[in-house]
């Protein structure tokens, strides 16, 4: 058993001071198979916690069906954790942020248009309730006053960035106490914040990066006593498709990191090690410009993404030592890579073929576009096809788009539209009468941080022709959770449209690697079945992580959806990433 207390001027576990030297780590982000070899990694930097978020968005995904298994297996994280020597300091949102497809909360909510979420809505709280109820049987024989690993849980996330309804936070803090909870817990806010997220007898935290002392002073003027907790001290930074490559040097991270332990403060490295957004799971931000976030989670970390460690780990394990005990095993390697791969992709299908779109998505039939929402679908992309009813030369107008659009007409493409860059018209010649047209929506992911957060996706609201509402639609959810049943063709020149690559490659044994795919666009990329999310030439980021367990002996199959075109038919599988640039 451990069990934590909040004394007056720090932590006590089973009756000893002690302070919480954390780092964050989140199972979603990583392949399961690599949970242990992180874990062993965190308590050998010095850390004695664990840190993770729970995406309720991905462990339910449709309301009242729960997931949790392969990737999600929370429990089996936990149990590792544990087995480790490893404490956890338990974040389950309902709200995580976290740069997460809208900040963990599932998008069936948005299907209500009056629901208010992070709020006392009667239809939130339900479905809030409703995700604790079946997280309970995993979590609560894991705390430490039962024996486990978790020594405390947050209430929300930075609530006070959002809003400032008490009432709101209380009935989080008693639905989590009434499900028996009994372990101590804590909010966290940036400095600025505190005020409006704290929740009376609950233990207020801090987040921030720099600026130490003022930090722990304005987190000392909310909360007099009790321990000061940099719960996410930001020792680096995310990425945004079109921007450059976030770093932050380890000496000035570490110097920061000395600040704090010397001024007594607990700590929880935001991130430890940050992982990768496999699939669509990426989040945005939207402060008056939409800007979505990169596939890679490696966050300048001290575990760099391929759970290697950097500099940055060395000089926080020296600083940790500095002040706590550290484990007496060397500082372990960085793991095997796979030697230089090249891949033909000779099979194609495309993706306007039917009987692609037969495997892949159900139509539906309605007078105007229906949104993500209103299809039931969380994460992908929505085909919208109507019909344009004379010749000659239009101009279409979307109302809004969530969040970019591919525009065809008889199948040639005639203009792409991004909410990023405010756009909403294209002009085009219809070359006959009742032509077909096509409108590819992808979701590039769900705003995860402020006011935005009720972010629906595809084509919202009207679509004008010439300023008159277009009618009669098709829209087909394109998941993309199941590839298997496409059929490729070997095939060569080009394809118009979108088109799925197909691939062969044989291994003697797998070992962690990057996927490049230089000379291709956009679009998304799947070893053995398993995605490994967006690719992007617009930047910063060039590479995809590919885990060593997705890795097989003998033949291995890569499927590539390219979206515009590709100067090659080729992929290469290196043993090091490409990040991108880090200045303008």
């Amino acid at each position: 058993m451990a069990v934590l207390d909040i004394t007056d001027d720090g932590f006590a576990l089973d009756g000893r001071p002690f302070r919480i030297v954390s780092g964050g780590l989140h199972y979603f982000r990583v392949h399961p198979a690599q949970w242990s070899d992180r874990l062993r990694k965190a308590r050998l930097m010095g850390l004695n916690t664990i840190d993770t978020y729970v995406p309720w968005n991905l462990h339910e995904r449709r309301p009242g069906t729960l997931d949790f298994t392969g990737i999600l297996d929370l429990a089996r994280f936990l149990d590792l954790a544990a087995a480790e020597g490893l404490h956890v300091l338990l974040r389950p949102g309902p709200y995580i942020c976290g740069e997460w497809e809208g900040g963990g909360l599932p998008s069936w909510l948005l299907a209500d248009p009056e629901l208010r979420l992070r709020s006392t809505d009667p239809a939130f709280l339900r479905a809030v309730e409703g995700f604790l109820d079946a997280l309970m049987p995993i979590v609560l024989p894991r705390l430490g006053t039962h024996g486990g690993p978790i020594i405390a849980v947050q209430v929300e996330n930075e609530y006070g960035a959002y809003g400032s309804d008490t009432a709101y936070m209380e009935r989080l803090q008693e639905a989590l106490t009434s499900r028996g909870i009994d372990v101590p817990l804590f909010t966290s806010d940036q400095p600025g914040d505190l005020g409006d997220g704290a929740l009376p007898g609950v233990l207020a935290t801090a987040n921030f990066g720099g600026k130490v002392t003022a930090s722990l002073a304005a987190l000392r003027a909310q909360q007099p006593t009790g321990p000061l907790m940099c719960t996410e001290f930001w020792n680096g930074w995310f990425d945004r498709w079109g921007g450059i490559h976030a770093q932050r040097s380890a000496e000035d991270a570490a110097a920061a990191l000395d600040e704090m332990l010397q001024a007594g403060a607990s700590v929880n490295f935001y991130m430890f090690h940050g992982g990768t957004n496999f699939g669509f799971t990426n989040g945005a931000n939207d402060k008056g410009s939409y800007r979505a976030t990169v596939t890679s989670y490696d966050y300048d970390s001290p575990l760099d993404e391929a759970g290697d460690p950097t500099e940055k780990y060395r000089r926080f394990r020296s600083i940790i030592g500095k002040y706590e005990s550290l484990p007496e095993e060397e500082v372990p390697e960085a793991s095997p890579k796979l030697g230089p791969v090249s891949v033909d992709l000779t099979g194609r299908a495309p993706l306007f073929d039917p009987a692609a779109l037969a495997v892949l998505g159900e139509s539906q039939d309605s007078e105007t576009p229906l949104t993500m929402e209103q299809l039931g679908q969380d994460f992908g992309f929505v085909l919208y096809e109507a019909r344009l009813p004379a010749a000659g030369p239009v101009t279409l107008a979307f109302e809004q788009i969530g969040d970019r659009a591919q525009v065809f007409v008889d199948g040639q493409p005639v203009g792409v539209l991004e909410r990023e860059r405010h756009e909403h018209v294209v002009a085009f010649t219809v070359p006959r009468d009742g032509a077909q047209l096509r409108v590819l929506v992808e979701n590039q992911g769900r705003v995860n941080y402020g006011s935005k957060l009720a972010d629906r996706k595809g084509l919202i609201g009207a679509v004008d022709l010439d300023g008159v509402p277009l009618t009669g639609w098709t829209s087909r959810p394109l998941t993309l959770d199941d590839l298997s049943g496409l059929t490729f063709a070997e095939t060569g020149g080009a394809v118009v449209g979108p088109c799925y690559h197909r691939g062969e490659f044989h291994l003697d044994a797998g070992a962690d690697t990057y996927l490049h795919l230089d000379g291709w666009t956009k679009g998304l990329a799947w070893i053995n079945g398993f995605n490994l999310g967006r690719y992007w030439s617009r930047g910063p980021q060039g590479s995809l992580y590919v885990p060593g367990p997705l890795l097989r002996p003998g033949a291995n199959e890569l499927i590539v959806l390219e979206l515009h075109g590709t100067r090659t038919g080729r992929a290469e599988l290196r043993p090091v990433p490409e990040l991108g640039p880090t200045e303008e």
